[in-house]
């Protein structure tokens, strides 16, 4: 078993709660941070047949795309839908998580994995977004455990700069010091100023690592005290973008690739906005609801957006800017959120040496064809 917040950390890593939007719920929903789990169920709602599924697979854990709680509660009534399902929650024990919009922005997020998953290539975030923030992070190594110290901070997420990571910088100088009475140094004796070879270790950090990478460095380091350096820099970082932008693999007929859009998502149908034997290359992605992206997908030079949720006023401003949508649905475009977090999660087990069993909520689409 495993406490549910190391899970959490470790999905917080791939998916900082700092990229949800302001008006998002994410992180806990309900339960403990202390829960040991064995067995987590991922889906992307919660509904009376998940709570079932996850009861049926002994479920410790249920981790949401979309959040159990939107707006602010101040009464739960056990005769509502809602108050039915969090009555069931209680009497099962079973905690809640959810990744929402922070999971849609993440580099390794949905919306990267719906372009992936589109074959689209040379894949990018859009360029209006949330641009991460640095660090650059200086800590005093001896010799004797540089690399052990090196390696922590890469392997803990620092050191990446554009497409090059492990970037970090050295130089060798001499540290001082005097251990004073209470202290168990590693080098030297209490009383007595210590000269020590050591070497000014430097790299640069995402803040959304940074408690990841001090804790690893903490962890390497060999110092009762460990001497380092933090400062906020001024380079711009990732941009963190809802959207992703990519390229067919050769251009085609919008008609076209609406029919290959809902072949590999798997869909009964898709909708179309714009001339169907219009020629296009240049390709933006939504997943959920996207039609308020409608103008930066154009600004960011796409020439199709695809996306769920366009209504028959959002259609018609489109048709007469003159830009093509496939709207895919809302459910079409993000049920492969369950894909995604069980592959993040077998991945992080295994490297964790977790037992751990991920399981995944059937779903579908609440709108049916008659």
């Amino acid at each position: 078993m495993v406490d549910a917040r190391e899970i959490f950390r470790v999905l917080e890593e791939y998916f900082p709660l700092t990229l949800a939007e302001e008006w998002d719920n994410v992180g806990l929903q309900l339960g403990s941070m202390n829960c040991k789990v064995s067995r987590v169920l991922v889906a992307l709602d919660l509904d009376g047949d998940i709570i079932t599924a996850a009861r049926d697979g002994q479920a410790e854990l249920i981790i949401t795309h979309h959040p159990l709680f939107f707006r602010d509660t101040k009464c739960i009534n056990f005769d509502t839908p809602q108050g039915r399902i969090i009555q069931e929650l209680l009497q099962a024990g079973i905690t809640v998580y959810s990744a929402h919009t922070n999971l849609d922005a993440a580099p390794a997020g949905l919306n990267q994995y719906l372009a992936e998953e589109l074959g689209l290539r040379k894949v990018r975030p859009w360029q209006q977004g949330q641009v991460e923030e640095l660090y650059k992070l200086v800590v005093y190594v001896p010799e004797s455990h540089l690399e052990v110290v090196r390696s922590a901070l890469t392997a803990g997420g620092a050191g990446f700069i554009g497409n090059y990571s492990d970037c970090t910088f050295r130089v060798a100088g001499t540290g001082t010091f005097k251990p004073l009475v209470g202290t168990d140094p590693f080098i030297g004796e209490i009383g007595q100023v210590e000269e020590v070879a050591e070497y000014r270790l430097e790299t640069v950090v995402p803040a959304g690592q940074l408690r990841a990478v001090m804790r690893a460095m903490l962890a390497a380091h060999p110092y009762e005290e460990v001497a380092y350096d933090l400062y906020r820099l001024s380079n711009r970082g990732r941009v963190f973008s809802p959207g992703r932008i990519g390229l067919l693999p050769h251009p085609a007929r919008l008609g076209e690739v609406a029919r290959e859009v809902k072949q590999r998502l798997n869909l009964e149908y898709v909708l179309v906005v714009g001339n169907e034997d219009e020629v296009v290359e240049k390709i933006a992605v939504v997943s959920g609801s996207g039609a308020s992206f409608i103008s930066q997908a154009r600004q960011e030079g796409a020439q199709v957006l695809i996306t769920g949720d366009i209504k028959y006023h959002e259609a018609r401003e489109a048709e007469a800017m003159g830009f093509n949508i496939i709207d895919a649905g809302h459910y079409g475009t993000e049920k492969g959120v369950t894909e995604l977090l069980k592959k993040v999660l077998d991945q992080e087990a295994a490297a964790h040496g977790w037992n751990l069993e991920v399981l995944i909520g059937d779903g579908s689409s609440p709108f049916k064809r008659a």
